[in-house]
């Protein structure tokens, strides 16, 4: 054999060799003994969810509707004399008492008059008492002293009159409160009945609602009630209904309900936005579940309820909410396991753990 097909031969056997170690053991086909496992299919997954147990319990039925304060006394002071505004007393903001003066309108003049009136009925006066003294000695007729006391009575009557014009120059606060706005300065000349001033009593506040036809029949004079006012989102101001309307707003169907509540400081002001609760009624035996607890189906009211491991879906009716608990009319009975955390993950027939 020569050098070329010896190298020929060795090049042969080495690719067989290789060709022989790339093929599986014992032939093409594999057989029983070495065939590779299955792999299993993967493991259902158990949710992990917690159930609260329904039970009877009482609810309370809470109307909440807005409202805006008011003052409890808010009076426009109106001038009673035409005439200058000579004297001003408050300025706005300024709190005044019931009684106090607070402006004085054309008294100067109302004092000439005064003045003028005063002197003509002490003369008259005076001539009646000298007339009387001779008509008792019958030096003068009975005619004359008469025609005296009726001069006198006409002075005295002019005289009254100067001193109501004089007391109309005069006015003063017909309530204790808050000088709110004043509509002239010192100086303005005015008309009787102008607005001279604006006084409001703020000691106590009245909250006006608007309640629906539905609800007012729930609501009666001196019912509590609880109000929260938008700009003191932390405190809870108990009050008590004073008026419930009788007949309806006719633009909005509406009825009129007053709460009046304590404002010491002075801190709500008339016109801020207000929460009224009334307690409607109270159900004594009502089921009811956390809110969160409900889900929503295509429109539709889900609770979730756990029955021996397995999820069940039950459609509900609701009724009261109070806080964050919601009463059930429909779809649960007392003993029910619903499930309150997980129930967004879970399907109608899914197993679960409860925790």
């Amino acid at each position: 054999m020569s050098r070329v097909q010896s190298m020929k031969s060795r090049g042969a056997v080495a690719f067989l060799a290789l060709l022989l170690a790339l093929l599986p053991a014992g032939g093409c086909e594999q057989t029983e003994g070495n065939a590779q496992p299955r792999e299993e299919g993967p493991r259902e997954r158990v949710v992990q969810v917690s159930v609260e147990v329904v039970q009877p319990g009482p609810i309370r039925d809470v109307l909440v509707l807005p409202g805006e304060t008011e003052a409890w006394e808010d009076v426009r002071v109106p001038s009673d004399m035409v005439g200058k505004v000579e004297w001003i007393g408050p300025e706005e903001g300024d709190t005044v008492k019931k009684g106090a003066l607070i402006a004085k309108v054309d008294v100067s003049s109302l004092k000439a008059a005064l003045d003028q009136a005063q002197a003509a009925f002490d003369l008259a006066d005076d001539v009646y008492r000298r007339r009387l003294e001779l008509y008792e000695k019958k030096l003068i007729a009975k005619e004359e002293m008469e025609r005296s006391r009726t001069e006198r009575s006409v002075a005295e009557g002019d005289l009254k009159r100067a001193r109501v014009e004089h007391r109309r120059g005069f006015t003063y606060a017909p309530i204790g409160g808050v000088v709110n706005h004043l509509y002239v300065d010192q100086g303005e000349f005015i008309g009787r009945g102008d607005p001279l001033a604006d006084i409001v009593n703020v000691e106590r506040i009245e909250v006006h609602v608007d309640v629906p036809e539905m609800d007012v029949r729930y609501l009666e004079k001196g019912q509590d009630a609880m109000v929260r006012i938008d700009a003191f989102p932390e405190d809870r101001i108990p009050g008590k209904v004073s008026f419930v309307a009788y007949k309806a707003n006719p633009a909005t169907k509406t009825f009129l309900v007053k709460v009046v509540i304590p404002n010491p400081d002075r801190r709500i002001r008339p016109g801020m936005i207000a929460r009224a609760a009334f307690l409607r009624r109270v159900i004594p035996d009502a089921l009811t579940v956390p809110l969160f607890a409900l889900v929503d189906k295509s429109g539709e009211r889900i609770l979730y309820v756990v029955e021996e491991g397995v999820v069940h879906a039950r459609t509900v009716s609701i009724g009261v909410i109070e806080g964050d608990r919601v009463q059930i009319t429909e779809g649960l009975e007392p003993g029910d396991r619903v499930i309150v955390k997980g129930q967004k993950e879970v399907e109608e027939g899914m197993k679960v753990e409860v925790r």
